[in-house]
């Protein structure tokens, strides 16, 4: 069957034990793609969303023999962990949100493009292929589509800020920029193009704690005895998929992450640049609210949301809040990305709900005592007995 699909015992899914829950781009855990399509990516140790990227072919590139550290996490896209109190996938490979649909939305929310405008979105390295750049450029041409191509890390390479004295270096997670028809005569051979404004889409992954070299292990070496019933097998032992798997860095996510989105929140804010996005899966921004003073969700007339009441009506950066879906896609496909929030925003917005709202509901925890006092009262009224406040 093209899209069957094999369950785990629910009570072993409900068990909070952290698994790999997509390998290769297909979900293991806590339902298992039984689809063709994915026990052919399993077996190439291809990526299906850099294959879709690029339309062709790519091997994951964690998979490398010479590299034990990559080797020890080939394959693994997401961890199913309840780290959050209920079972979530977590991001923790970058191509995992590479979704050609999710990029046109992205880009048409940056440059303001309607829905009934043609958008062309594709990674740099397609200009490496003389057909497909002619192509591109004949569509800039013509003018009546809108064209764009973006560099990632293993697509063009990151694009990003020098260091100067008075800065830190900064790369961009992905960069999109428009191209637009150039001089008329410059190459009188074939058609000019030239940059119009670009914009930056930055995404949250997930550090996680230990490694992933018994889960892979295990994996690969069950594919290797079960080749054609490999994914019945799993389902029956989905253990395999969570040997010695360890959950995310929660605290680490939001402290790594929030300096750099404010700062490239600001850079942005410039003539040259639309603004700019950032994509989080669902459990970092449930893990990200409490840092935010848990704020209020204000929805807005167009669908999209605010932080309160902040950032005004018509900013130019904004947080895409995305889950992965809970079965595999059309025909055995990856299970698809659906975006759960569009929040409209700045870096002043996101300084005064961290910097300002989070400490004092900390502060304030216990009512209208200080619960750092009530803490250190708790500590010393032992040793120190009719202490007072």
């Amino acid at each position: 069957m093209p899209n069957s699909i094999f369950e785990t015992s629910t009570a072993y899914a409900s068990a909070g034990r952290p698994h790999v829950s997509e390998w290769f781009g297909h979900r293991v855990f806590p339902v298992v793609s039984g689809s063709p399509a994915a026990l052919s990516d399993q077996k190439a140790h291809r990526c299906p969303f850099l294959s879709q990227a690029l339309g062709s072919p790519q091997r994951c590139v964690k998979s490398s023999e010479d590299d034990p550290a990559k080797r020890n996490s080939a394959g693994v896209c997401t961890i199913s962990s309840t780290s959050n109190g209920s079972r979530q996938d977590w991001l923790v490979c970058p191509f995992r949100a590479l979704d050609n649909r999710l990029m046109r939305q992205m880009v048409r929310r940056l440059f303001s493009i309607g829905e009934s405008v043609h958008v062309v979105v594709r990674p740099a390295p397609v200009l490496d292929s003389p057909s497909e750049r002619d192509a591109l450029i004949a569509e800039v041409g013509r003018g009546e589509t809108r064209v764009f191509v973006y560099f990632q890390g293993k697509l063009g390479g990151e694009i990003g800020l020098p260091k100067t004295s008075g800065s830190p270096a900064m790369s961009f997670d992905v960069t999109v920029v428009e191209l637009l028809p150039g001089q008329e005569g410059l190459y009188p051979s074939m058609q000019s193009v030239s940059l119009g404004k670009y914009g930056v889409i930055e995404l949250q992954t997930t550090d996680t704690h230990g490694t992933y070299k018994q889960t892979v292990d295990a994996l690969t070496n069950a594919l290797n005895l079960h080749p054609e019933d490999f994914h019945h097998q799993l389902s029956e032992n989905p253990q395999w998929a969570g040997k010695r798997v360890e959950g995310p860095n929660v605290s680490n996510v939001f402290k790594r992450t929030f300096y750099q989105v404010a700062f490239k929140f600001q850079a942005t804010k410039r003539e040259s640049s639309v603004g700019c996005i950032l994509v989080l899966p669902k459990p970092v921004w449930d893990s990200w609210r409490p840092f935010l003073g848990d704020p209020e969700i204000v929805e807005q007339a167009d669908g999209t949301q605010r932080l309160w009441d902040g950032s005004g009506s018509d900013p130019s950066d904004w947080i895409y809040v995305f889950d992965v879906a809970n079965l595999p896609g059309e025909a055995g496909s990856p299970a698809p990305l659906a975006v759960e929030l569009v929040i409209g925003t700045d870096a002043a917005t996101l300084s005064k709900a961290a910097l300002d709202i989070a400490p004092q509901k900390a502060v304030a925890g216990q009512g209208s005592q200080d619960a750092v006092l009530t803490a250190l009262h708790r500590r010393l009224k032992t040793n120190l007995p009719g202490l007072g406040f």
